[in-house]
């Protein structure tokens, strides 16, 4: 048996002495995208073919800064924006109710629900704008008995048919939208409502509808900030706002692109901070279905600048 453990030990590889620093550090060799080079300098070029492009046209890149704060423009902005909330809160309050009345175990409600809701989503936008504006032709006077009579011209304005064309065709959306989020919570949480009592109403407004809020708000600013760009096509029916300032003022000075350009620049800082309102609700209503909350844009920017000139791996 001795001769055997030591015919064994001899035949093992010796150990190599520890060096006396410690062991040496792996040399980790990073994998080289090619294909992520290849991408950015085509990206890249095609940038510079786009501008290369506006380069050779003649633009008066001057006019638009001499009109970004002109006073129609100001004005169309306003105008704009307030179309947009009155809009969306016509949008999200029909929306809710046809909601209710989808998931409703009436068969009329629910049918009545469904109806308007195919019809509204089936239709262009532009085509129910000039149907509201149009129905004058049809209609010499709007009667409603002892309540209301007047002539179809004074009564339906711009602005009412801006609102009507742009308010009842997003509550058909809303109205999806709301009803996927009362869908997505569990039917438990009714259930141990109405074994402690509450009323139908008081579920909905205490239990459901918080819970459902988390899958209503991401979509819901998606539609505020579309809603934003769709108040555009109002120009069309005589509203001015902004598009239709822009028109007016590109026809009268001679710079009609320009003052596309100056539109659409407005447009981008208004859905911009549309976009960030909607991140920061997004980020309250998160609170309590995710452990941690993502960081937000402050506190990103200040992580990045704070590992700047840091070595890799080294702690804060």
């Amino acid at each position: 048996m001795t001769d055997l453990k030591k015919t064994g030990a001899a035949d093992e590889p010796p150990t190599p002495p520890t060096p006396a620093g410690g062991p040496e550090a792996i040399k980790a060799i990073p994998v080289r995208h090619y294909g992520r080079y290849l991408s950015a300098a085509i990206a890249l070029g095609a940038f510079a073919a786009i501008v290369y492009a506006f380069s050779q046209g003649q633009i008066n890149w001057d006019a638009i800064p001499d009109y970004f704060f002109d006073d129609r423009i100001i004005n169309g902005v306003g105008q704009t924006l307030l179309l947009t909330v009155l809009s969306m809160a016509i949008g999200v309050v029909g929306g809710i109710l046809l909601a209710v009345m989808r998931l409703s175990k009436n068969p009329v409600t629910s049918s009545i629900a469904w109806f308007y809701i195919w019809f509204f989503r089936g239709t262009p936008v532009l085509v129910q704008l000039f149907v509201w504006f149009n129905l004058g032709l049809v209609f010499e006077y709007v009667n409603l008995g002892p309540v209301y009579k007047d002539e179809w011209s004074s009564f339906m304005t711009p602005l009412l048919t801006a609102l009507l064309g742009l308010g009842l065709n997003e509550a058909a959306y809303m109205a999806e939208i709301c009803r996927a989020g009362l869908l997505s919570v569990d039917e438990g949480q009714t259930e141990a409502s109405q074994a402690l009592g509450m009323s139908h109403s008081k579920t909905l407004r205490r239990i459901v509808v918080p819970q459902a809020m988390r899958v209503i708000v991401p979509p819901t600013g998606n539609e505020v900030i579309n809603m934003l760009k769709t108040t555009s096509l109002v120009a069309a029916v005589q509203f001015t706002e902004l598009f239709r300032y822009a028109q007016d003022i590109g026809q009268t000075s001679g710079a009609p692109v320009e003052m596309y350009f100056l539109a659409a620049a407005w447009y981008l800082i208004m859905t911009s901070v549309l976009s960030v309102g909607q991140y920061y609700l997004e980020r309250y209503y998160a609170r309590g279905s995710s452990r941690t909350l993502p960081p937000t844009p402050l506190q990103r920017i200040r992580a990045n600048l704070l590992t700047v000139g840091r070595p890799k791996g080294a702690k804060a």
